[in-house]
């Protein structure tokens, strides 16, 4: 009895080592049976939304040349962005503005979407939003000057998302998609649910203005002395430019999915399990800590988490075991939500979760928690 009492609440080496085994081969059995799935499934959806928002943007575009169809790939889509299994993002690209140049002075000033000013000041833009004005661009079409889009000489991005939303209806009619596809009523944001043969998906159409000419000064990135990634990569990534997305009111969001991609592409060149990690992250996250159709926590947030962490731990030696890898992650994680603070990475000083459900977030605080607290009892 006395030796069985040693063996059981002894942590020696071997035993931290058998644990973290534990850990690995749990997860990495899970992971490769329900990450394939994942992978066909997603994959077996996109390829039917893309077909779908490919015709109605075509027709969208027939319409309003400021709008651009979306292009139909056999690959990689970088116009879809999937958040969660029945979310996706669309970016529409928008035609006729040419020749970014950023504002020489910052004009606040709020409106009606009427064009009436009004009396004082809302609220300043947040670190992830501007203002854009047509003389930012020295080339441009004579329709981004109407009142339909422009007031005082700003591109509106609630009238740009007005009439957005007037073209998708009209478009979804004209290509006999009724049956398919339907208009959610969510403001400003233009929302549709599609039918697809894996269940119903939700994508958020969202135009965009694409500026692949510069980099945005509200990213002050990379800090200095960061060894993650290269200044070779830096730059590289920084010749992608940056889009700006027409989402709210009177604000443009900063967006650099562009960048971000290629951040991810060439995550594990040293050989390490960061993709690994993150798809692994995805699938807890989709089945465990934060199911749902609109979770509080998206594939992008788990991204920002990993973008940090490759930061902190910039050898190669240090994605080399899954399991000590896998939990720092789930640790960055658990810290994020339990303070409802998340870095954006390239624009730090926007928080992604300051306006995410404080009561879900709680909820995931004690799941990541209990998981961390006991991760091969966790594992389903």
């Amino acid at each position: 009895m006395p030796e069985q009492s040693v063996v059981r609440h002894a942590r020696t080496p071997l035993d931290l080592l058998f644990h973290e085994l534990q850990i690995e081969g749990m997860v990495r059995f899970r992971k490769r049976i329900k990450v394939d799935l994942r992978r066909q499934w997603i994959s077996q959806m996109v390829e039917e939304v893309q077909k779908i928002v490919h015709h109605l943007t075509t027709e969208i575009s027939y319409q309003d040349i400021r709008f651009q169809a979306v292009l139909y790939s056999d690959t990689y889509n970088e116009n879809i962005k999937v958040l969660a299994p029945t979310q996706l993002l669309i970016t529409v690209p928008m035609r006729g503005l040419a020749g970014y140049r950023e504002a020489r002075q910052q004009r606040w000033r709020y409106y009606t979407l009427q064009g009436a000013r009004l009396p004082c000041p809302l609220r300043d833009p947040e670190g992830l939003q501007q203002w854009l004005e047509v003389e930012q661009f020295l080339k441009s079409l004579w329709q981004w000057h109407e009142a339909d889009v422009n007031i005082d000489g700003d591109i509106v991005p609630a009238k740009v998302l007005q009439v957005f939303r007037k073209l998708v209806e009209n478009a979804i009619d004209t290509c006999h998609l009724s049956g398919k596809v339907s208009m959610l009523m969510d403001r400003p944001a233009v929302r549709v649910a599609v039918e697809t043969s894996t269940g119903r998906v939700e994508l958020e159409l969202t135009p965009s203005v694409e500026i692949p000419t510069a980099w945005s000064k509200k990213a002050r990135w990379p800090s200095c002395l960061k060894r993650w990634p290269s200044a070779e990569r830096v730059q590289c990534i920084k010749s992608f430019g940056f889009s700006l997305l027409a989402c709210s009111n009177y604000h443009w969001q900063l967006s650099f999915l562009r960048a971000e991609q290629v951040l991810l592409e060439q995550l594990d060149e040293d050989g390490g399990c960061r993709r690994k990690c993150l798809q692994a992250m995805r699938q807890m996250k989709e089945d465990v800590w934060c199911p749902g159709k609109r979770p509080v926590i998206t594939s992008y947030h788990l991204q920002t988490v990993l973008f940090w962490t490759c930061e902190k731990y910039p050898h190669p030696k240090d994605w080399r075991v899954f399991s000590r890898a896998f939990l720092r992650l789930v640790r960055k994680l658990h810290k994020c939500v339990s303070q409802h603070f998340l870095k954006h990475y390239f624009v730090r000083k926007s928080n992604l979760l300051r306006y995410a459900n404080s009561g879900e977030l709680g909820a995931l605080a004690q799941k990541l928690a209990f998981f961390l607290k006991n991760p091969q009892i966790s594992l389903p």
